[in-house]
């Protein structure tokens, strides 16, 4: 339960309490400022409370965004401000000042706001919500409430909300072919009670099944799965659209949605693949490799805004070149389609899956997403070498979790401390990348893995333990954590691929996304300030050389049909481990609430 304590003199026929009282909260009355901080003293700690003015005018649903959210500590709009548990000491302290400093008995003046004011004073961090068009304030006079209430009559507060419900970053596809409904099937399941996590759970679900009519390899299945797909997207909107329109966040749900958009398609993937080799077509390799270029685009992603999203002196002339083009209308959906993001991407697949052949689908998948990645990878490079951007301790230290280095890439890392500081700038990510190639290409050229793969895959534990061995703050440096995914997934893949025997490539997909799970996962808890996921997780699954090196010795030491399994055992192990740690953490009080309002390509 949620406790408002209304201060300041009543005003005949407000609705204010009405109001507060919709949203959840238990209203209690103090006649002034000492009796407000009684009543405060006397809501129990783990609760949230808010002092709102009686005099407030404005819309319920400013109200809402600035008393309700669950991701804030501190929270304010004009005329009201809450605290949460973990604020509820910086809102006590404030209360008490500001009595003590004699504000007075009588609360003539808005005590909602002095303490705002001192709380402010403090440094607190209180989030004061965007309300654009909506109405919140507290007038100064009767002719200040009438200019007011007309102005909250003046717009439609329900308008407002379902249109807030959107992202404003969407897709030119997910903006106009499904936001225009989605944002009402979040309306409707919001009334019946429903919760974004168990709209996530349809969504995947939903994917599942889709996948699961991929893999029938026939004409029929091809065209239920295509269907199936749009719906499953058209879910996988609604969800987060009922997130933001209930405002209903939570550390699980931060969990479900950043993991299973990817556990979706990568799903479908193999429901692709399976139908294909019904239809005697093996298009496994495709499939892994459809994969690995969607996981590495991420990684580019995660890895620059982690870079910048702290820097200083973060400018230059291709950004401002960027943001003068976004001030022209088509440019923007252009630009933001040409990336291939999610709505796009989806469509794409699911139009092809039900007219053409799996094949052709990973076709284009591939070609899409290898153009998308060289234009935002090659604008993001200029943007690097562009700016002047000093990089913080934060973001090199981000970099180095997304690195995922092993006990080998650390030992190197540390033994060449001291000479890897006598490096160029553009050394760090070119170590990293001629390492990975290395290692790649000589999988590539000696077929199913030999004694000189090896040699090339501890080579490549040596060039990534030089690449993390300083702080990663170059202004490329970025590039080292993409460079190490794409060295060890394209290892497996060739490995897998050269092997030639059935489920090898199979073993290779369940493999990688094992780790590419990993990955993720640490994402995300970077992202909420939660750390990267602990030190014994990443010794006891390798890091990216240890596994690289492994992956070459069982290639080179085993057949083909052994190398089978072991890549399946490893799939196994790595996925069990690393599930379960997950796990652990996102159900934890101590998780994160990370709610993505970007969309991720």
């Amino acid at each position: 339960m949620s406790t408002a304590i209304l201060t300041g003199q009543p005003v005949p026929g407000s609705s204010i309490e009405g109001d507060l009282r919709s949203l959840g909260f238990d209203v209690r009355v103090a006649a002034d400022a000492a009796e407000a901080e009684t009543l405060l003293a006397g809501v129990p700690g783990e609760e949230r409370v808010a002092l709102v003015d009686a005099r407030f005018v404005g819309h319920v649903h400013a109200l809402r965004l600035g008393l309700t959210d669950p991701r804030f500590p501190l929270a304010a709009v004009p005329g009201a401000v809450t605290a949460q548990p973990a604020g509820r000491q910086a809102l006590t302290r404030a209360m008490a000042r500001e009595n003590s400093a004699g504000g007075g008995t009588t609360l003539v003046d808005s005590l909602a706001d002095r303490i705002l004011t001192a709380l402010d004073a403090d440094g607190a961090d209180v989030h004061r919500p965007e309300l654009g068009s909506l109405v919140a304030t507290v007038p100064a006079d009767p002719q200040a409430r009438n200019e007011a209430r007309q102005a909250v009559a003046d717009v439609d507060d329900e308008a407002v909300r379902l249109k807030s419900a959107v992202k404003s970053r969407d897709g030119f596809f997910t903006t106009y072919c499904i936001s225009p409904y989605s944002r009402y099937i979040a309306r409707w399941c919001a009334r019946r009670g429903l919760t974004p996590n168990q709209v996530t759970t349809a969504s995947l679900l939903t994917a599942l099944i889709a996948a699961a009519c991929a893999a029938t390899g026939t004409r029929g299945g091809f065209v239920a799965a295509g269907v199936l797909l749009i719906a499953s997207f058209v879910l996988d909107c609604t969800d987060g659209q009922l997130a933001r329109y209930s405002l209903q966040y939570s550390t699980l749900g931060a969990w479900l949605d950043a993991t299973f958009d990817r556990a979706k398609e990568y799903a479908y993937y193999a429901g692709l693949a399976l139908g294909a080799a019904r239809g005697g077509d093996d298009v496994w390799a495709l499939a892994l490799g459809a994969m690995v270029l969607q996981t590495c685009r991420h990684v580019v992603d995660f890895s620059f805004n982690e870079a910048n999203h702290d820097a200083t002196a973060n400018t230059s002339p291709t950004a401002a070149l960027s943001d003068k083009l976004d001030s022209v209308g088509w440019t923007v959906w252009v630009r933001r389609m040409i990336v291939l993001p999610i709505g796009e991407r989806w469509a794409m697949i699911a139009v092809l899956t039900a007219a053409t052949t799996p094949r052709v689908t990973f076709y284009a998948l591939l070609i899409g997403c290898a153009f998308a990645a060289t234009y935002t990878t090659a604008g993001r490079v200029l943007r690097s070498l562009t700016r002047k951007a000093r990089r913080t301790d934060r973001a090199a230290g981000a970099l180095a979790d997304l690195a995922d280095s092993g006990p080998l890439a650390q030992g190197v890392a540390e033994a060449l401390k001291k000479p890897a500081r006598r490096l160029p700038g553009f050394a760090t990510p070119a170590v990293a990348l001629l390492g990975g190639l290395a290692v790649v290409l000589t999988a590539a050229l000696t077929g199913s893995g030999g004694p000189w793969t090896i040699v090339a895959a501890l080579a490549y534990a040596l060039t990534s333990g030089l690449a993390v061995a300083r702080p990663l703050k170059g202004a490329l440096d970025w590039l080292v954590p993409p460079f190490l995914r794409a060295a060890e997934y394209g290892t497996v893949l060739v490995l897998a691929a050269r092997a030639d025997v059935n489920g090898a490539l199979p073993a290779a997909f369940g493999l990688v996304g094992a780790v590419a799970y990993h990955h993720y996962d640490t994402v995300y808890r970077i992202r909420g300030n939660a750390g990267a996921p602990p030190a014994w997780l990443v010794r006891s699954i390798g890091g990216h050389e240890g596994r690289t090196l492994l992956v070459t010795v069982l290639a080179a030491l085993l057949t083909a049909s052994q190398f089978t399994v072991a890549l399946t055992a490893l799939a196994v192990v790595v996925a069990l481990v690393v599930l379960v740690e997950s796990i652990r953490f996102w159900v934890s009080a101590g998780a994160p609430a990370v709610h993505d309002e970007g969309e991720p390509a």
